[in-house]
């Protein structure tokens, strides 16, 4: 290399490399459980409509075919009209027969009890469903110049019950292993039992960790990444990164083990993690709406608010 090439490459500014920014980093994949929750809600309103709907056309066609094996001087439109009175008045009450089974869920435990009440409560039900078929038959028979005779109320009542109560029973068993399985995919958290060798404490200790199970695996939670917690009927569902574990307990039992340096009560179905809490905005009620860090809202009735804003301050 002679002399002048030498110099010439010297000189020259050395040679950078095009720097390439780095890529983005991906998205966590979602999983089936956060695919479902948009469609959840229209789904199990479309399994109640197109199961009744399948009933009122299964019986319609039933109560036709008899009708013309008989020989019976019914007009066909009539049994269209028995079936859909029926199965749309059994829909309509699907929604208070939903709460009423969160109210009093089936428990091992208290089965007596919650047996009682339901038998109690699908009585309640049938007379419901039977006033109002009845009152949709009337009303449409008499749309039609007909008049509509549902005979005995007496024997009638007692027939529809017991088929009623059949019904009744049935809905709360596919309402009961609905949730029993949407707890087993979300997953359910326990408390962290301490080993058998160690002797039981004095008072219940302050949970390090929970137990989470899920889709048949298990994993620990460490009690200060818990960000909420919330009663639920007999449950208490614990939010932590976004996602909600049903712990089978009650807020009273669960509170007295939760450290009160971390954990404030704010309402009386709700505990908020201090450390988790991003503002509080204060209600013309008296009340205060919680805005955590992950964006999410819980309510602070007025009884805990002036408890919750000395932790703050002590925080």
């Amino acid at each position: 290399m002679n002399a002048e090439v030498s110099t010439a490459l010297a000189a020259a500014p050395p040679v950078v490399p095009p720097v390439v920014a780095p890529a983005a980093a991906a998205a966590p994949a979602r999983s089936a459980w956060d695919r479902y929750q948009p469609w959840r809600r229209p789904l199990e309103v479309a399994f109640w409509v197109v199961l009744f709907a399948v009933n009122a056309a299964a019986g319609t066609l039933t109560a036709i075919i008899d009708i013309h094996r008989y020989g019976l001087a019914i007009p066909d439109w009539a049994p269209l009209v028995w079936e859909t009175s029926s199965c749309a008045t059994a829909l309509a009450l699907v929604p208070a027969l939903v709460w009423f089974t969160r109210a009093v869920p089936l428990r091992f435990d208290r089965w007596r009890r919650a047996l009682a009440l339901h038998l109690l409560a699908s009585v309640v039900w049938s007379v419901l469903h039977v006033v109002g078929m009845v009152a949709i038959r009337q009303a449409v028979y008499a749309s039609l110049g007909e008049r509509y005779d549902w005979g005995d109320w007496g024997i009638n009542l007692l027939y529809e019950y017991l088929k009623d109560v059949r019904s009744y029973g049935y809905m709360v068993l596919w309402i009961e292993g609905y949730r029993l399985l949407l707890r087993r995919w979300q997953g359910e958290a326990s408390v962290l039992a301490a080993p058998d060798d160690l002797p039981a404490p004095a008072q219940a200790e302050r949970p390090e960790r929970f137990l989470v199970r899920k889709l048949g695996k298990e994993f620990l939670v460490a009690a200060n990444e818990v960000e909420w917690l919330q009663a639920s009927s007999n449950y208490v569902n614990l939010r932590v990164r976004g996602r909600d574990y049903p712990l089978r307990s009650t807020m009273a039992a669960i509170e007295v083990q939760l450290d009160p340096a971390r954990f404030a009560r704010v309402h009386r179905s709700y505990i908020v993690n201090l450390d988790c809490v991003g503002e509080i905005e204060p209600l013309d009620s008296g009340d205060a709406r919680i805005t955590m860090r992950d964006g999410s809202q819980v309510p602070c009735s007025r009884r805990y608010r002036a408890a919750l804003r000395q932790e703050r301050r002590a925080g």
